[in-house]
C-alpha cells in the first residue's frame, strides 16, 4: 500500500512507508524505552530490538572495535612500523589523493611525530601519475627511504612494488578490492584482498590504518613501550569514512559518532581552521564531513597540488594551514566552476533511450579527469543508477564511477580489465576508476550494461521514496531534531530520518541560485515552517511548487536546524511533494 496514497509523486516516486513489522517494532520501542515516536520509527526502521536501543544510541568503540588480528598480515605490518621507529628509519608516507588517503596518511605523520620521526610525504599527481604506486616515483623514493607506506593504494601497485621491492620495504594498508595474486612487497594489510574473509570490508582505509595503529599499540605496550593516544586520531578516521561513502555499519558507525565529538574540540589546526573558513558554526556532523569539509579537501586532488589536503590535515603552523585553507577554497571553487559545466555537457549526452539502460554513461574530449568522478555522482543521483564518466586526451581516456546500492561497480570493472576491453581498472562496491582508449569505448560500456543487466539491479530508491512517518510542524522541534541525530550517523547504508508533513499549505516559494527552491508552508493552525529543495529545478519539483496557487500539498523531507544570524530553526530539506486531489488511491 503507498504510503498516503501517493503511487505517483511530482518526482514520479512511489512513497513507501514502515512494513507492518517495522512498526509493531516501533511501538515495542516506544512503549518500552520511553523514546518519542518518530524516534522509534527511526530505530524500528533499523531494525532495533527494544533491548539494544540504548547500546545503539550510544555505540562505543571499546565494543564495537574488531580484533585487528582479524586482518592478515597486521602483526606483521605493525611489527615492521614499530621496527622502523626503533631503528629512526627514513619512512615516506605514500598517500592517495582522495580524503581517505590523505586522513590515512595524516594518522601515519602524526603517529610517527610522536616518536620524534617526521617522515616525508608523497601524493601522485592525479592527472600526470594516476592512481597508486607508479614505477618512476617508488623508484626515486626507495633509493632514499628504509620504508615506504602506501595508504589507500597499492594493492593493484604490481609492476611498480615489483620494481622496488627488493630495495625498499614496502607496506600497504588500503582497501580497494585486490586481485588473485598480491603484489610483492613487505606486507598487505586490506579487508578486501582475495585471501581474506570479508568480515571487515566496509572499512575504508581510514579504519585500515586505525586497526594497524591499535596493534601498534598492543605490541608497544607488551614491550612495555609508550605509544600515543589514538582516540585523538578518530576525527580523521571519521572523516576519511564519511567522505569516503563507507557503509556506517559496525565499528564505522561507532568511529563516526566518536571522531564527531573529537572534532568538536577543535584540537586539529588545519581542520579547525578549514571548519572555520566554511562558515560551520555548530558542531559538525556527518553531513558537514561528506558535503563540505569531504568536497573541499578533495578539490586538491582533482585539479591542483595533490597534497594540500593532506599538509593541511598535519599542518602545525597557523600561518602555514591559513595559506594552505586559501589555496584549497580557491581550488574547491575552481572545481565547481569545471563541474559544473562538465555536467551539463554530459547530461546533454544522455537521451531517452540511455536513460533505459541499467548504467549511465558519458564520455566526452576534454573533460577534466580530477572532475568526472564527482559529475558521476550527479548522473548516479540524479538517474538512480550506476554511472560512468570518461574525459579523453587525444585518444587516451579516463574515467570514474560511481554505484547505488546492490551493485558491486568495482567487481564489474575489474572484469572489464581481465577480459581485455579496458587498460586498466578497479575500485570497490560504491566507486571504480577506469582507462582505456576510445576504441574500446562502446566495447567497454556496453559489457558493462550487459552486466548489470545480467545482475538485475534492484535499486527501489529509482521507482520508490521511503518515509518513516509523518510529522506535524508543531512537533518538528530543535529537540526532536537531535535525538534523531543520534540515531545516526546517517549516510551509506543508513539512510536519514525522512518524514512527511500531509495536507500543508504552501504559503510562499522562490527560486534561489540557479536551481534551488526556498518554500514556506503552513497548516490549519497557523503554524509554518522553512524548506529548501536543492537542485529542485534540474527535475519537475521546482516548476511545479512554483505555480502553486496556494494550493494543498503534501510533503516529504529531512529535518534540519538552520543556523542563522546566532539563532536556529528548524527547516526541512525537501524531497518530494505530491498533491493530495490528485492521488489514485
Amino acid at each position: 500500500m503507498a504510503f498516503l496514497g501517493v503511487h505517483k509523486s511530482i518526482t514520479g516516486r512511489k512513497w513507501i512507508g514502515l512494513s507492518d513489522d517495522q512498526h509493531r517494532r516501533a511501538e515495542a520501542i516506544s512503549q518500552i524505552t520511553g523514546q518519542k515516536p518518530p524516534v522509534a520509527s527511526v530505530l524500528g526502521r533499523l531494525s532495533i530490538p527494544p533491548e539494544d536501543v540504548e547500546a545503539y544510541l550510544n555505540p562505543l568503540i571499546r565494543n564495537l572495535l574488531p580484533d585487528p588480528k582479524e586482518l592478515l598480515d597486521v602483526s606483521k605490518a605493525a611489527q615492521r612500523l614499530i621496527g622502523a621507529v626503533n631503528r629512526k628509519e627514513r619512512i615516506v608516507v605514500y598517500a592517495d589523493y582522495d580524503v581517505d588517503g590523505a586522513t590515512s596518511g595524516a594518522m601515519l605523520v602524526s603517529w610517527f611525530r610522536f616518536f620524534n620521526i617526521e617522515p616525508s610525504i608523497y601524493v601522485p599527481d592525479r592527472i600526470r601519475e594516476g592512481y597508486g604506486p607508479n614505477k618512476a616515483a617508488m623508484t626515486r623514493l626507495s633509493s632514499n627511504n628504509e620504508l615506504i607506506i602506501c595508504v589507500d593504494c597499492g594493492t593493484l601497485g604490481h609492476e611498480a612494488l615489483e620494481t622496488v621491492h627488493e630495495d625498499c620495504d614496502v607496506i600497504i594498508l588500503d582497501h580497494h578490492l585486490g586481485s588473485e595474486e598480491d603484489p610483492k612487497c613487505h606486507s598487505i594489510v586490506n579487508p578486501n584482498r582475495q585471501i581474506e574473509s570479508g568480515r571487515l570490508s566496509y572499512l575504508c582505509a581510514a579504519g585500515v590504518v586505525f586497526l594497524t595503529l591499535v596493534e601498534c599499540g598492543r605490541q608497544l605496550k607488551d614491550s612495555n613501550q609508550i605509544s600515543p593516544n589514538l582516540m585523538d586520531y578518530l576525527d580523521l578516521v571519521a572523516l576519511g569514512t564519511v567522505a569516503d561513502v563507507a557503509p556506517l555499519t559496525g565499528v564505522n558507525r561507532a568511529f563516526v559518532r566518536q571522531g564527531l565529538k573529537i572534532l568538536s574540540n577543535r584540537m586539529r589546526l588545519g581542520l579547525k581552521l578549514l571548519i572555520d573558513k566554511s562558515g560551520i558554526n555548530s558542531s559538525p556532523t556527518s553531513y558537514h564531513l561528506g558535503y563540505i569539509l569531504g568536497p573541499k579537501l578533495n578539490a586538491p586532488g582533482r585539479i591542483g597540488p595533490a597534497d594540500l589536503a593532506l599538509k593541511l590535515l598535519c599542518s602545525t603552523s597557523t600561518s602555514e594551514a591559513n595559506d594552505l585553507c586559501e589555496q584549497i577554497e580557491e581550488l574547491n571553487t575552481q572545481r565547481r566552476e569545471i563541474e559544473n559545466i562538465t555536467r551539463e555537457q554530459a547530461l546533454a549526452q544522455i537521451d531517452k533511450n540511455q536513460s533505459k539502460n541499467s548504467i549511465i554513461w558519458a564520455a566526452s574530449e576534454g573533460w577534466h579527469p580530477g572532475v568526472v568522478g564527482i559529475v558521476a555522482s550527479r548522473l548516479k543521483d540524479k538517474f538512480n543508477k550506476p554511472s560512468i564518466v570518461i574525459g579523453f586526451d587525444g585518444i587516451d581516456g579516463k574515467g570514474s564511477g560511481r554505484s547505488v546500492d546492490g551493485y558491486d561497480l568495482g567487481h564489474a570493472i575489474q572484469r572489464l580489465q581481465r577480459e581485455g576491453l579496458i587498460q586498466q581498472g578497479g575500485g570497490h562496491k560504491m566507486a571504480a576508476g577506469l582507462s582505456l582508449t576510445k576504441d574500446q569505448l562502446k566495447p567497454a560500456m556496453g559489457r558493462l550494461c550487459e552486466l548489470a543487466e545480467k545482475a538485475k539491479i534492484v535499486n527501489a530508491e529509482a521507482q520508490e521514496l521511503s518515509i518513516d512517518g509523518i510529522l506535524f510542524i508543531q512537533a518538528a522541534k530543535i529537540d526532536l531534531i537531535e535525538e534523531l541525530e543520534n540515531c545516526g550517523p546517517f549516510g551509506a547504508a543508513i539512510r536519514e530520518p525522512r518524514f512527511a508533513f500531509c495536507d500543508v499549505s504552501l504559503s510562499f516559494t522562490k527560486r534561489v541560485g540557479d536551481n534551488h527552491l526556498k518554500v514556506r508552508f503552513s497548516d490549519d493552525d497557523g503554524k509554518s515552517m522553512d524548506a529548501i529543495c536543492f537542485r529542485a529545478f534540474e527535475g519537475n519539483l521546482g516548476q511545479e511548487l512554483s505555480e502553486h496557487d496556494g494550493k494543498k500539498v503534501h510533503l516529504v523531507g529531512k529535518l534540519d536546524i538552520n543556523y542563522w544570524q546566532g539563532k536556529k530553526s528548524t527547516q526541512l530539506i525537501l524531497e518530494d511533494a505530491a498533491w493530495p486531489e490528485e492521488l489514485s488511491i
